[in-house]
């Protein structure tokens, strides 16, 4: 591993820390899937190690505090690894969430 890299708990690298304006090469449906899929299973519509976030009564207020600072000893916090461009990105992400189809 390189000196530096940010580890999830699953042991999978996370992604850099961000920089301004990284968020328009930002894939947040890949970094959802390779990064928070881990916990929140089915790219977040379905409860695994972490709740289902799709329809998530939380604020985006809320959510935008959790990616930052984590939940101890239930998710760790990612705001050294992302920025407010990105995080939004991902916040958007979460309240577009729909059933797939079968």
């Amino acid at each position: 591993m390189q000196s530096g890299t940010h580890v999830t708990p699953a042991g999978s690298p996370a992604p850099p820390a961000a920089s301004p304006g990284a968020a328009t090469n930002f894939d947040v449906e890949k970094l959802f899937a390779n990064v928070c899929g881990w916990c929140h299973s089915d790219g977040g519509r379905a409860p695994g190690k972490g709740p289902q976030l799709m329809n998530t009564p939380l604020s985006d207020n809320e959510i935008i505090y959790r990616i930052k600072n984590g939940k101890t000893g239930q998710m760790p916090a990612f705001g050294s690894q992302f920025n407010d461009e990105q995080i939004r990105a991902i916040v958007a992400y979460i309240r577009a969430l729909k059933p797939r189809n079968p």
